[in-house]
């Protein structure tokens, strides 16, 4: 654990800024981490485990991982997450859920990503229910920021992204994202060096979506401009430097 703790360092202090920044745990909360078995879900489970040992603040940790039922999904690498929450000692839940036989086989959904978001996260919110746990944890990071505004930005015409803390009123679930501050490069790092068994997605439209085009985009743009990521993040957490155009002015009567 301590050799582990050394390499998550970095991490857990992204996690320890973000929580203390947007006040994201309070005494007697019990967190359960959405576990999808993908490397930022790993490394965000992974480094609240490590926070949680000197966090001035008292609080519970689990895990949840939604199962889409894709009957690809190795049994092998299902058991070896299960083995490594043992490790952690965190409480670990898997929901099984027919959610891709009602995308692809009864709906047939040519673009599911959207609908199949929204299944998991209801499912995600009954099982905390279930647990007692009052607040969700996903993995989101710095540059999944970034991509959610561009697809706004682009497909929606909004200027959006997700909040690093938002309740949901008819789960009575607050949803955090402590990983905001973490970059992708970093998590990848740590899963590689401390060898994390990533749960690979056998789903037929990973690595082919709108927001992998996102992500693309901006590697794109960071070639040329390297300091772009850090400019872009920027402009999206520190709305004071907003400079948008006001509401059309409305036309008085005569």
């Amino acid at each position: 654990m301590e050799e582990r703790s050394v390499v998550m360092r970095k991490l857990v202090g992204c996690v320890r800024k973000a929580l203390t920044d947007y006040n994201m745990l309070e005494a007697g909360d019990h967190v359960a981490v959405g576990l999808s078995g993908g490397k930022d879900s790993l490394a965000l489970l992974t480094a609240l485990a490590i926070f949680k040992r000197f966090s001035p603040i008292p609080f519970e940790l689990s895990a949840i991982t939604i199962s889409l039922g894709l009957k690809e999904t190795d049994p092998k690498e299902v058991q070896a997450l299960i083995d490594y929450c043992k490790e952690l000692g965190v409480p670990y839940y898997i929901e099984e859920t027919q959610i891709a036989q009602i995308l692809f086989e009864e709906r047939k959904e040519k673009n599911p990503c959207s609908l199949c978001s929204k299944m998991r996260r209801g499912a995600l919110n009954t099982k905390c229910k279930e647990i007692g746990a009052n607040k969700l944890a996903l993995g989101h990071n710095s540059e999944d920021l970034l991509e959610t505004f561009l697809l706004s930005f682009i497909y929606e015409g909004r200027l959006s992204t997700f909040q690093p803390v938002s309740h949901m009123e008819r789960s009575d679930i607050t949803l955090i994202r402590p990983f905001i501050y973490a970059r992708e490069g970093d998590i990848k790092g740590v899963c590689n060096r401390l060898n994390l068994p990533i749960l690979h997605n056998p789903c037929p439209m990973n690595h082919v979506t709108q927001r992998e085009y996102m992500k693309n985009l901006t590697m794109s743009i960071c070639k040329d401009i390297p300091f772009a990521k850090d400019r872009m993040f920027s402009a999206i957490t520190n709305p004071e430097r907003y400079n948008l155009f006001p509401n059309k002015a409305t036309k008085k009567d005569d």
